[in-house]
């Protein structure tokens, strides 16, 4: 039985079903053997916006499982509804109710993977003050995917650790921790949280590299602390936890001096990277060079989960929401990743 890949709706109030429609309109062989978890109504009014009537359309054809996608004709987007979802949502307005319609729709394709019934999911923009508005208790999908993988393995959330990593062609950088404030961040350099990133790590990547991902660990302080000098992190915690994950077989080297080390990294033409993936302490410090090397090719990957799961590397932007000019290309390319690491054949 072929597997298919579900791509969840996202907030309806922000981009994600028109980068969507455009994705299924634009690059149809890519998109093969992938459906839409979401509302219907939602899907047909971003379809509305990416092919004007009058212009051909872009039908929308309801599903009730899976498998019915690869019945679905040519130039259609097959959608899956789940009941009791909302209809389409003011463009560019935060609501409740498209917070929770899109985390349901995370939830039972997070349910379906984990059930094996569909090969990945690939998620579209959530926006994390309508997620809070609809009372649901994440900051964002990675930590809303891990709860969901520990209820359904019959585990503490602690025992299903995963870890955020953001790929494109030149770059892929790991966070040891996620969606926490700075000082949190700060906090959650140690020992046991560096050795438990690099062991994902190395177990996420070495399927899909083909081999043992070279690591390259960040330090924490400028110049990586200069011997201690500008902090004590990277003496007392980075370096142990570094020759810890070594002598389990892990490839990894650091800490390095944070300014410099994602250059060393970055795989170019002309350039070969040094390292297959950077290790970075905290969010922004691992995820501003990869954005800054464009969100369009930006793909998000969470590691240490029971399924594969990949998404654009942006949000909803409400700002442009319904105008009929966001850009698809991350989703694609996450669709693309998600197929890879499935292990279905890449278009």
């Amino acid at each position: 039985m072929t597997k298919t890949i579900a791509v969840t709706m996202g907030d309806s109030a922000g981009i994600g079903p028109e980068i969507i429609a455009k994705a299924f309109k634009d690059h149809r062989k890519a998109l093969e053997n992938c459906f839409v978890v979401g509302d219907v109504a939602t899907l047909r009014r971003a379809a509305q916006v990416v092919v004007p009537p009058g212009q051909g359309g872009l039908p929308v054809a309801q599903i009730a499982h899976p498998q019915e996608a690869l019945q679905v004709p040519p130039r259609c987007i097959p959608v899956l509804p789940l009941p009791g979802l909302p209809p389409p949502q003011p463009w560019g307005q935060v609501s409740a109710a498209a917070g929770a319609a899109a985390a349901q729709c995370v939830q039972w394709a997070a349910d379906a993977a984990l059930r094996g019934e569909i090969a990945a999911l690939v998620t579209a923009p959530l926006h994390k003050e309508a997620l809070h508005a609809a009372g649901v208790d994440f900051p964002g999908h990675t930590e809303l995917l891990q709860a969901q993988a520990a209820r359904h393995a019959g585990v503490p959330i602690a025992q299903m650790p995963v870890r955020m990593m953001l790929a494109n062609p030149e770059l892929r950088t790991v966070l040891v921790s996620i969606h926490v404030s700075l000082r949190q961040a700060l906090e959650a350099v140690t020992h046991e949280n560096i050795v438990q990133t690099l062991l994902i790590t190395h177990r996420a990547l070495t399927p899909i590299l083909g081999h043992a991902p070279r690591i390259a660990v960040a330090g924490l302080n400028p110049h990586a602390g200069e011997g201690g000098l500008f902090g004590r992190e990277e003496v007392d915690t980075i370096a142990p936890a570094i020759a810890q994950a070594r002598a389990a077989g892990v490839d990894a080297l650091g800490p390095l001096a944070p300014d410099t080390v994602f250059m060393r990294a970055r795989n170019t033409p002309n350039h070969p990277g040094e390292f297959d993936v950077v290790l970075a302490m905290y969010h922004d410090q691992g995820l501003i060079p990869v954005k800054y090397l464009g969100v369009e090719q930006g793909v998000n990957v969470t590691l240490g989960l029971p399924l594969i799961r990949t998404s654009p590397d942006h949000g909803t932007a409400f700002d442009i929401a319904g105008q009929g000019v966001a850009d698809p290309a991350s989703l694609v390319q996450a669709v693309c990743m998600a197929r890879q690491m499935a292990g279905l054949s890449v278009r």
